[in-house]
């Protein structure tokens, strides 16, 4: 089935018309409908490139309780993604060859997105050998990424070896920055209402320190680091500096940094306990202005969906994590567009085309232009809805946003010219084999 955009507005710029035939984009202006054509209202939408998650958790193997590869992708690809970065914090580990082909192939059965694994940087995640990092970059889900996320790389001689390695062939490792032995036992953000609280805190610097090391290592070595989930001010004003000074490092910001404030821990709802913990509206403010400024480079939804158990309990007790894929967008347009800090064509950069170099995904984040891929989201940007964690596609119900209205409702959603959302309702996966 081809496939006819009418009017949509791409980039947020000019409404046109948008061919999609063979998997690509055919044709664009104004364009006539056509037999065999299957024909999708644009007007009053903005057509994006699919948007590609540089850290996602899929939980499978060995979660599935909690998330599988395929209800998970069903989630993103509702939330207006067509590729997912997998994090290697499974049940066994994905720190083999073995285990991140496993993944990859889950990903194309299900055909929801493109589904690129995570490899860890160390065996197990323990951080004390390194992975079969090589093995991984060469297997069939040729693996660019590597990260022990959850976890902190924290032993500065292994994160040297490891940028070291993955040098060679232009891999990139993304840190979970917390040095753990200031952060032992910490339940939420240092700070006033940690104190109020009497809830132990996790000071700033703990990933302040971190970052700056690395970007140290990684510049002493010439290699690409990502920094996971950046929540302080601090460590904004260390990667820009890192930056001026020609530092190969990019970052990422999760949506529930841009909007949420340790403030809501004073509830004791284990929904708002995440790693890292959310942190002061200071924090919030600069982690914006580091978007609109090009310092953070994309958005991570970080999606970490939990069994009820492992939320519905006492706050000591309860898991860290949140999820994210299907809220991304609108948060985005919530904290960002809609408070004029970023344009349209702005989140098709931080949202896609960057994330998508970043994890070297050749043909995701393209340009919308004649002869690429039709990897598109088509958004409605005045549309309102209500957080359900419930109607929602992915497993986990541990959505910080339940009850709350945002702005902006995925329409539509094509991966590799397949529809699998149209009028805002999942359809069905690309097969496999096309």
């Amino acid at each position: 089935m081809n496939y006819l955009i009418q009017q949509a507005s791409i980039l947020g710029g000019e409404p046109q018309d948008v061919l999609i035939a063979d998997g690509r984009i055919a044709q664009l202006g104004s364009i006539a409908p056509a037999d065999g054509v299957q024909v999708v209202d644009g007007r009053g939408l903005v057509l994006l490139p699919g948007m590609v998650d540089p850290h996602t958790h899929l939980r499978e193997p060995g979660r599935e309780d909690a998330e599988t590869v395929e209800t998970g992708t069903r989630a993103a690809a509702k939330g207006g993604y067509t590729a997912v970065h997998a994090m290697a914090n499974s049940t066994p580990v994905a720190d083999t060859a073995g285990v991140v082909e496993q993944v990859y192939e889950l990903g194309r059965q299900a055909g929801w997105v493109d589904v690129r694994p995570v490899g860890a940087v160390t065996v197990g995640l323990e951080g004390k050998q390194l992975s079969e990092i090589g093995a991984m970059a060469d297997s069939r889900a040729q693996v660019k990424m590597f990260s022990d996320d959850g976890i902190c790389v924290s032993d500065p001689l292994l994160m040297r070896r490891a940028l070291e390695y993955v040098k060679a062939f232009d891999g990139v490792i993304a840190q979970h920055a917390q040095e753990p032995r200031l952060t032992d036992g910490a339940q939420m953000n240092e700070g006033e209402v940690s104190s109020v609280l009497g809830l132990p805190g996790w000071p700033a610097v703990a990933e302040e320190s971190i970052i700056a090391r690395d970007v140290l290592l990684a510049e002493h070595v010439g290699a690409r680091l990502h920094v996971c989930h950046v929540s302080t001010a601090g460590s904004v004003e260390i990667i820009r500096w890192a930056k001026a000074r020609g530092i190969q490092v990019t970052a990422e910001v999760t949506p529930h940094h841009l909007l949420l404030t340790d403030e809501k821990v004073r509830t004791f709802d284990p929904v708002f306990k995440v790693n890292p913990p959310l942190r002061r509206e200071e924090d919030v403010m600069a982690l914006r202005a580091a978007v609109a400024d090009g310092t953070i480079d994309v958005i991570g939804t970080d999606h970490a969906p939990h069994p009820a158990e492992s939320k519905e309990c006492e706050w000591a007790a309860a898991a860290m994590g949140m999820t994210g894929l299907e809220t991304a967008l609108s948060i985005v347009q919530h904290a960002l567009v809609d408070t004029g800090l970023l344009s349209w064509a702005d989140v098709a950069r931080i949202t896609s085309t960057t994330p998508a170099q970043i994890g070297r995904v050749a043909d995701q984040g393209r340009p919308i232009a004649v002869g690429e891929p039709a990897n598109l989201v088509l958004v409605d940007p005045a549309a309102r809805w209500i957080v359900d964690p419930y109607a929602m596609a992915t497993k986990g119900r541990n959505s910080p946003f339940a009850g709350m209205e945002l702005p902006g409702s995925v329409r539509a959603t094509f991966f590799h010219g397949h529809p699998t959302v149209l009028d805002g309702q999942l359809a069905t996966p690309r097969p496999a084999d096309a």
